[in-house]
């Protein structure tokens, strides 16, 4: 899979910019602030129909502007696909495969598959839960794009679960609400169900990123203690036994179902009280450890930086053997790491069948990603 062309229109800083893309390592080089960062970020979008820097779309549409547009051409196995996303802050964005609607921007999701490691990595192993939660969606989402209607789904369940608690839970103050009460038992069971779907998916997805993410740890951190990564559930000692390891027994969606509606059902009480879920994918967490001690708050600057790196190769690893490569987005990120470092990702990105990487000066790069060229600067790209 590789990128033949992007099109940008009032995205970010660029009232225009288009440009040609081939197969192999190609390098983005100008100084910061010059929009290198914002082409990789248009590009993560079609792939994740998100962004790496910010939570909402308002952000990505030029200033003064009242819409965006990103338009990219992908070749997978000898198929080309054009697709086109418009992205209207306050409004339902709009999508075009071959220059015909789809019914949803999620439609596009599978087209193009990137993995991207940037400078705001360093947050999936010193930031809060939020950050891995988001992390494992993502992923979910590349290596089967349905999930993104799994997770809208449950996000809406839990909206509206959260909703009727707040009602119900006004009983506390004299003021209770039979009918909201009577009908939590049916929420649960929505809740169950749509949480089940979306926890088996994460459960049997650690299972499997597990081994990838300790070896490339491994090979960019050999001297540290080794790394691991788990995945920690809300249901606690609820949880089946050998559920999210590698090699352990895959996850039942059925059998999490029963067990999400029992947790329920015992946090009922506590959850009418504070007016929020307590139980459910949406308080999980991805444990990382180093050794014996959890990475955050333990781990040192450069070994932060080591298994936020881990996560990332470990990701593109995992994606590569089931359905062929992604690109690979390296955005700014050489920088930031030393030598050996340095060497283990460019070894990883001189072997990808597409890689895009930015940097603010040439020595930046190393060597075997020294492939095509464009200076970035003054609202231009020009083949360098």
């Amino acid at each position: 899979m590789y990128l033949r062309h992007l099109q940008v229109t009032d995205f970010r800083s660029w009232p225009q910019a288009d440009l040609a893309l081939e197969p192999g390592p190609t390098v983005l080089v100008g100084q910061n602030g010059r929009g290198k960062t914002n082409l990789l970020e248009a590009i993560g979008y079609i792939a994740t129909l998100g962004s790496h820097r910010v939570a909402t779309d308002a952000p990505l549409v030029r200033h003064g502007c009242e819409r965006a547009l990103i338009r990219v051409a992908v070749v997978n196995e000898d198929r080309e696909l054009t697709v086109e996303l418009e992205i209207t802050p306050g409004k339902a964005n709009r999508a075009r495969i071959n220059r015909g609607a789809v019914g949803k921007p999620r439609d596009v999701l599978g087209i193009l598959r990137t993995v991207l490691f940037s400078p705001e990595d360093l947050a999936l192993v010193r930031g809060d839960p939020g950050e891995r939660r988001r992390f494992m969606d993502e992923l979910l989402v590349l290596r089967a794009p349905r999930y993104a209607g799994v997770r809208a789904d449950y996000e809406k369940v839990l909206k509206q679960r959260n909703a009727l608690l707040k009602t119900a839970g006004k009983r506390r103050t004299g003021r209770e609400d039979p009918y909201a009460l009577s009908t939590l038992d049916v929420w649960d069971d929505h809740l169950a169900v749509a949480g089940a779907a979306l926890l088996a998916a994460r459960l049997n997805l650690i299972a499997d990123l597990a081994p990838y993410a300790a070896a490339a740890y491994m090979g960019v951190a050999p001297d540290s203690r080794p790394a691991k990564i788990a995945y920690r559930s809300s249901l606690g000692e609820a949880m089946p036994e050998g559920y999210g390891v590698p090699d352990g027994a895959r996850a039942d969606e059925a059998v999490l179902k029963e067990v999400l509606v029992e947790a329920l059902g015992r946090s009922r009480n506590l959850e009418l009280e504070r007016g929020v879920s307590m139980v459910g994918p949406h308080r999980d967490e991805l444990d990382l450890v180093l050794g014996e001690a959890p990475a955050k708050g333990y781990a040192s600057h450069g070994e932060s930086w080591s298994f936020a790196l881990a996560l990332r190769l470990g990701s593109y690893e995992l994606l590569r053997g089931e359905a062929g490569e992604p690109v690979l987005l390296l955005d700014d990120v050489f920088a930031e790491l030393d030598r050996r470092r340095r060497a283990r990702l460019a070894e990883v990105a001189a072997g990808a069948e597409q890689v895009l990487v930015t940097a603010a000066v040439d020595e930046d790069v190393p060597a075997e990603l020294a492939g095509h060229r464009f200076l970035v600067a003054d609202g231009e790209i020009n083949r360098g």
